[in-house]
């Protein structure tokens, strides 16, 4: 039997683009989602000892922000109602004394999101970096 010659061979690409989908696909799917969450540098605070208890309470600052009558919500420096301008100065002067000194700041679950921002930008601008966060 006699082979038929070919002159032009077509190359068929169809099969080749469905080829290249179901790879795309699979390398999509299979792919492993960098965990975001576990790069976040997050220090929580060690245990305290009963010794040095009475002494942190001392050194550590509490800011409470609630629910004001106005927009800008209500914020309590060390269980003293103060307005932003006050919270500003008091922290400077902390600022002054130790950048290392703990911030706490217990947020109200109805508390408004710019009385919280407003209270971490004045801890930022004051160079205070050791800041919790706690809900009330």
């Amino acid at each position: 039997m006699a082979r038929k010659s070919q002159e032009n061979p077509k190359l068929e690409m169809t099969p080749m683009i469905d080829v290249v989908f179901e790879l795309l696909i699979f390398f999509v799917v299979t792919i492993k989602q960098e965990d975001i969450f576990s790069k976040l540098n997050a220090n929580r605070p060690a245990p305290a000892s009963s010794s040095s208890n009475s002494n942190e309470s001392d050194t550590t600052v509490t800011i409470e922000v609630g629910r004001g009558r106005d927009a800008n919500g209500l914020l309590v420096y060390n269980k003293r109602p103060v307005r932003l301008s006050e919270l500003d100065q008091n922290l400077r002067e902390v600022a002054r004394t130790s950048k290392k000194t703990p911030i706490i700041i217990k947020c109200a679950e109805d508390s408004p999101h710019k009385a919280l921002v407003d209270a971490l930008d004045v801890c930022y601008r004051n160079q205070l970096f050791s800041v919790s966060i706690f809900t009330l």
